[in-house]
């Protein structure tokens, strides 16, 4: 068994990266959004005030859309917000609802890795070769966020699972 110290050292060290994660993905989605209303009002400019819309800025906020989606989902998997039914493990004893948080846990780790790092590292090599039509910047690029949102949904399934075991009900 680990000295007390040990465990609260542990514990420290996975609050900082929690913290850290939630600052880096907050940081982004809410990039991702202010520069999606950014581009979208000079959308409109362009369209009603200059009548020579803005073809780059409509595909650029298209993939802005899916970077803050991607974020967003990876903060609600640190948050342990993925959508449930928990009426039935809430009738169960402690140990079975226990099992049933770090098993959620495990199916959310092993979807972000088979689809999120594994298909999203596929899908964006094979779109390096395509460029997109308004940006003329590779697919892939844009892509990329992908497999890096799978890495933290990881990472965040890890916290969660360690919490869990700790007995929190709630992420930290």
């Amino acid at each position: 068994m680990k000295p007390r110290r040990e465990r609260k050292e542990v514990s420290n060290v996975m609050q900082s990266i929690r913290k850290v994660l939630n600052h880096i993905m907050n940081v982004l989605a809410g990039a991702s959004l202010i520069a999606m209303t950014a581009l979208t009002c000079w959308q409109v400019f362009t369209r009603y005030v200059l009548n020579n819309p803005s073809t780059w800025s409509e595909e650029l906020v298209g993939y802005l859309f899916a970077w803050a989606s991607l974020f967003g989902a990876s903060l609600i998997t640190g948050e342990r917000g993925h959508m449930n039914i928990p009426v039935v493990v809430e009738m169960m004893p402690a140990a079975a609802q226990k099992f049933f948080a770090i098993f959620g846990e495990v199916i959310a780790m092993l979807f972000s890795g088979i689809i999120l790092v594994y298909g999203g590292y596929a899908i964006t090599q094979l779109a390096m070769g395509q460029m997109t039509s308004s940006l003329g910047v590779a697919v892939g690029v844009f892509y990329v966020t992908m497999p890096i949102c799978g890495v933290i949904n990881i990472l965040y399934t890890i916290l969660n699972i360690y919490d869990i075991c700790k007995g929190k009900k709630e992420a930290a």
